[in-house]
This record gives C-alpha cells, sequence and structure tokens, in this order.
C-alpha cells in the first residue's frame, strides 16, 4: 500500500525530472545553436564586376553558403550608374564604388551617402610591344590607348602626363575605346601600340601576346610625381541612416570585409576560382591579375588622408568629377 509520504517523494521526483531533462536540452540546443552565426540583419550590397569587387567576392560566397552573420542581399552590377540609383533610392545599403563617384554621392545627397573605408589602390599600367618606355617621358609623341573618357583614367592620365612636363592634348595623341577589349585588340593588331589598361585586362593582353610588357606601374610614377597622393581607385560606401539604425549589423559586416579583404590577398587561388564563379573574371586571368590589383583596407584618418589627395587632384582636373566639391564630411568614422 502506498502511503501520502510516498506519493509525495514519487511526486517530486517526477517534476525534478522533468526540470533536469528540460534544462539538460536547453543546454544541448544552446550549445548546437553557438555553431551557427546568428543573422544580425538583412543588408543590401553591391559591387561592379570589376577590381573593386575582388575583396568582396568570399563575403559574397560566404552569404550564399549562409556563414555570415549578416544576410546579404547583393548585387553585381555592369556600371556605376546601377549601383548610384540604388543607394540614391535607398535600395542599397552598402556598395564598392569609384573613389569619385563617392564625392559625387556625398554632394548629391547631401550628406547621405558616407565613404567607409578604400577597398582598392591603383589598377592601371601602360603597356607596349618593346622596350621603348622606361618613363612618362618617353610617351611623348605617342599614341596611347585608353578606356575611360571624361572618368578617372583620363584625369589620372592627364595628371600623370602634366606631372612629368608633357602637355596631354599637344605632347601626344590620346585615343579612348569604350570597353577595355578593344584596347587588349588593338595591341594584338599592332606592334606600336601603347596602352593605359586596368587590371585584370592588362594580364588578358599580356597572355594574348608574349611580346607585351608592363612599361610603367601608373601608381608608382603618380606617386613618384605627388609627394602626398596616391590612387584611389575604390572605396565602400552606405547610406548613414541605414548605419545610425544598424549599428551592430554595420559592425559585423565591416569585420566581415575586412575578412574577405584579407583572404583574396592571402588566397589567391581560392578567390580567382571564386570570381570566376561569380561570372567576373575567368580564374586564370584573376590568379596572375589579384596581386596587381592593391586589393586593400583602409579606414580612419588615413582612408581621409588618401582620398581626400586623391580627389583634389580630380578636383583640378575636373570639379564635376568629384561633384562639385571635396567635402571633409564624407567620410566615416567608427564611434
Amino acid at each position: 500500500m502506498i502511503n501520502k509520504r510516498t506519493k509525495c517523494a514519487t511526486f517530486f521526483l517526477t517534476v525534478f525530472g522533468l526540470f533536469a531533462f528540460t534544462l539538460l536540452s536547453s543546454l544541448v540546443l544552446t550549445g548546437c545553436a553557438s555553431d551557427a552565426p546568428e543573422a544580425s540583419a538583412e543588408i543590401n550590397i553591391g559591387c561592379m564586376k570589376g577590381p573593386t569587387a575582388i575583396g568582396m567576392i568570399k563575403l559574397l560566397s560566404d552569404s550564399d553558403e549562409g556563414t555570415t552573420q549578416n544576410t546579404y542581399h547583393y548585387t553585381i552590377a555592369g556600371t556605376a550608374d546601377e549601383l548610384s540609383t540604388a543607394l540614391i533610392q535607398g535600395n542599397m545599403d552598402i556598395a564598392a564604388v569609384p573613389c569619385n563617384l563617392a564625392s559625387v554621392l556625398y554632394n548629391k545627397t547631401e550628406g547621405e551617402i558616407v565613404t567607409v573605408a578604400i577597398n582598392t589602390l591603383g589598377v592601371l599600367y601602360i603597356v607596349e610591344e618593346g622596350e621603348t618606355i622606361h618613363s612618362v617621358d618617353d610617351l611623348q609623341g605617342r599614341t596611347i590607348y585608353s578606356t575611360g573618357q571624361g572618368t578617372t583614367p583620363e584625369y589620372t592620365l592627364r595628371y600623370l602626363l602634366a606631372a612629368n612636363g608633357l602637355d596631354p592634348d599637344r605632347d601626344v595623341t590620346i585615343e579612348y575605346k569604350s570597353e577595355a577589349p578593344e584596347v587588349v585588340a588593338i595591341l594584338a593588331q599592332d606592334p606600336d601600340a601603347v596602352a593605359m589598361l586596368p587590371q585584370p585586362y592588362v594580364t588578358s593582353a599580356l597572355n594574348n601576346n608574349e611580346n607585351l610588357r608592363i612599361a610603367l606601374d601608373v601608381t608608382e610614377e603618380w606617386e613618384a610625381s605627388s609627394e602626398d597622393s596616391t590612387v584611389v581607385t575604390g572605396v565602400i560606401v552606405a547610406r548613414r541612416t541605414f548605419i545610425d539604425e544598424n549599428a551592430e549589423a554595420f559592425t559585423a559586416f565591416i569585420s566581415e570585409y575586412k575578412a574577405s579583404t584579407a583572404y583574396a590577398n592571402e588566397s589567391v587561388e581560392e578567390t580567382a576560382q571564386l570570381l570566376e564563379e561569380f561570372d567576373i573574371f575567368k580564374a586564370a586571368i584573376a590568379k596572375t591579375a589579384i596581386p596587381f590589383c592593391n586589393v586593400t583596407y583602409i579606414d580612419g584618418n588615413e582612408m581621409k588622408t588618401k582620398a581626400t589627395a586623391y580627389l583634389q587632384v580630380l578636383y583640378g582636373q575636373n570639379p564635376n568629377a568629384v561633384g562639385g566639391s571635396v567635402q571633409e564630411g564624407m567620410f566615416w568614422f567608427e564611434n
């Protein structure tokens, strides 16, 4: 016969057992959850099919695999205009864009689009077949094929020529083509042609013609001509409203983007394969080109110093290239 004391003991043992099981289950589930990243926010990001996408490619791949802290919805655009429109309309939160466009966007949105970091330094090179060009002076009297009329490649080339005592309108002939492959084709057809090309099209041209060589590194020549500036090709921009309203998610993005940039420089072959998978560059070309693309991550005062100096040079070439003015407020600093 079961007495009241036995019933009471049985009741408390049952309750304790249920509590212990619940606690143990909770601990096990918590332990499993800690191995997977918690989604911090859904963020719309973008980049272009070009060198400035290299530092972001591992982040995009990790996002597809669900291993990033944030959930990233991304756009890989063919032109900068696609990213500009989306940023201005508030449909994109963060993007990799040309440095001068960042200044244009800041001015156009009255400070809503801010520059977060530099992601790519110089990617332009002078190439030729032969051994006739060893300095900027050697470009005198030559025809230079290039892309980017009315954009930063033109302003960069004109500045470089002028800084070395050459008149861009008299001492050389500059012929602009709409796309880099057109310039590569000219190099293959004309042994006397000289061209200024960005990576990875330089590598593509070299692969097509074993007699071609890199004659001048435009970034090195720029720095030799200017004591306080360098070429800044691309930057990361973000909407200020998004940063203010999603501080933790934005911090997570910065951490994940830095890691992605480091991966691009440390794991070149793997990054090249990802670039092909995302239909940005062929892996064989990217593998050779990445070390020459100056992929980086620079923020804070160093970002401001480098970008401001570069933008001031562009402003001297054409104020419209930077949106009419270079503003100190365009740079975002971590609080």
